[in-house]
């Protein structure tokens, strides 16, 4: 099987080229490396697998390489995105460019191909907004839901906030619709919040990663609200399995969206519960300052998610204390990626 892993240079692409390489599979990463960290990742899978073949390409330009590399491909994983809410809100223009002008291109490579391969595609929990309809409440480390005690479903209404709600969420519509109007086979994978090794974390995105390396290299650290914003977080070899179950089940999954996080058992509040967690691995206090609240930040967002785990036998094996250990220790062994 030949897989296309669009992005496949950034922290998710990486781990799943190097899952599926494992495994004697053929993998073509296309990536414009575009985002810190992508050349060492590149480096790093090369090294480690020298068949692994990689092109330099962009989803909003080179059209005519991405619908070679399509036309080849029997799975397409698209990961190439525009990820942080702040950027969105700074270079909204941009911001579409990537998301939705460059899944609809990978859309379109697709449709037009001989090959029609099949594409799971990375979509966001952003999608459901700040879901103010879902009363919330506060407690002495964390804020819960009142009466959601299994988390948001994916029928949940749509809410786009934020101009990167807006263009994933016009992208997350499109590629399921792609799927009914055309017959292609398309998977939608709603993420929570993902982190492992291989994961450059910064302020804007990545968070896990990013205070741990801001933890570990004595980096100032804002925490943005009251720091008792719950978030369900998933270990990065979870997240691979879904990808895998998704495409080994694609008779079934096909036209699906699924939520795909650490749900009501593997969550953490971003400071309050997190940076004891962190100063405990570190061994020190961690002096950090407090800011305003950002645009479209959710009080909680918890994935539900039964559906994953029902039709796809899938569920989360890597507990948040486990999980954080382990990025903690790739990050202290690998300072100098970081400097």
């Amino acid at each position: 099987m030949k897989h296309l892993i669009i992005g496949g240079a950034g922290f998710i692409g990486s781990n799943l080229a190097d899952y599926f390489l494992k495994k004697k599979q053929r993998v073509v990463i296309f990536d414009n490396f575009s985002r810190r960290g992508a050349t060492a990742n590149a480096k790093w899978l090369k090294k480690k697998h020298p068949q692994v073949k990689i092109v330099k390409g962009d989803i909003r330009t080179d059209l005519n390489k991405l619908q070679k590399e399509i036309e080849r491909s029997d799975i397409v994983h698209h990961l190439a995105a525009q990820v942080a809410v702040t950027t969105s809100v700074v270079k909204p223009r941009e911001d579409f460019e990537i998301n939705a002008l460059g899944t609809f291109n990978v859309l379109e490579a697709i449709r037009q191909s001989k090959s029609k391969p099949a594409l799971i595609f990375a979509s966001t929990n952003k999608v459901y907004g700040e879901a103010e309809e879902i009363e919330v409440v506060e407690r002495k480390t964390r804020y819960r839901y009142k009466n959601l005690s299994l988390g948001v479903s994916e029928k949940q209404n749509l809410d786009f906030h934020s101009p990167y709600g807006c263009s994933k969420g016009a992208a997350d519509q499109y590629v399921r619709d792609y799927a009914r109007i055309y017959g292609l086979k398309t998977v939608v994978l709603r993420q929570s919040c993902i982190y492992g090794p291989r994961q450059f974390g910064i302020e804007d995105q990545g968070w896990v990663a990013w205070f741990i390396i801001a933890a570990v290299l004595d980096k100032p650290i804002t925490i943005y609200g009251d720091g008792k914003q719950i978030r369900d977080v998933l270990y990065i070899d979870d997240l691979i399995k879904a990808f895998e179950l998704a495409v080994k089940k694609i008779k079934k999954t096909k036209g699906q969206i699924y939520n795909i996080g650490g749900g009501p058992k593997n969550t953490i509040s971003i400071w309050k519960e997190f940076g004891p967690l962190i100063e405990k691995l570190l061994g020190r206090k961690i002096k950090v300052r407090y800011s305003q609240w950002r645009p479209g930040d959710q009080k909680v967002y918890i994935s539900d998610i039964r559906k994953a785990k029902k039709e796809l036998d899938w569920k989360p094996k890597v507990g948040v204390k486990e999980g954080i250990k382990k990025l903690f220790n790739w990050v202290v062994k690998n300072k100098e990626l970081f400097r």
